[in-house]
């Protein structure tokens, strides 16, 4: 999917999670842009292909049960590919919604809350509680917010 028609698609709804959550919708959409390429690798299960719809690579086990994948993670500096169990979801939106509840109702994520209002700062706050281990997560989706997420298109060319 191009990243235009991406965030086309998953700006009304991130707009709703901003504004209940108070998350901010361009970080919402970078993660989800970052997690999944822009849903080109959207995380599916190793053995049988299903979907799993979740689009922030959440660990554990969600509404639709678990996919088994691997993942990128950080030992030592260096990226190593581990076999992990990812939250599965029925869709998308449920997949957006338990993102936001995880953020909100975890002590962990009340820093980058705070300066929720400033999406950059945001998710440098989010990487620093513990989000990610990429060390250039914060600095991979503020390049990705600068590049293809902004606020200034015609709502009504949105809502279809």
């Amino acid at each position: 999917m191009k990243p235009e028609e991406f965030v086309k698609m998953l700006k009304p709804y991130a707009k709703i999670i901003d504004e209940v959550f108070g998350i901010p919708w361009q970080a919402l959409i970078a993660q989800a842009a970052l997690e999944t390429e822009w849903l080109r690798k959207p995380t599916a299960d190793l053995y049988t292909g299903r979907n799993s719809f979740n689009l922030f690579n959440i660990k554990g086990e969600g509404p639709a049960g678990s996919v088994k994948a691997y993942d990128h993670e950080y030992i030592r500096g260096r990226s190593v590919r581990v076999l992990h169990e990812f939250r599965a979801y029925h869709n998308y939106e449920e997949s957006i919604e338990d993102y936001a509840r995880l953020i909100a109702e975890s002590k962990r994520y009340e820093p980058a809350l705070q300066v929720a209002s400033d999406p950059e700062e945001y998710v440098r706050k989010l990487q620093q509680s513990g989000y990610a281990q990429d060390p250039s997560y914060a600095e991979k989706l503020i390049q990705i917010m600068r590049k293809y997420i902004k606020d200034d298109e015609d709502e009504s060319e949105i809502i279809d």
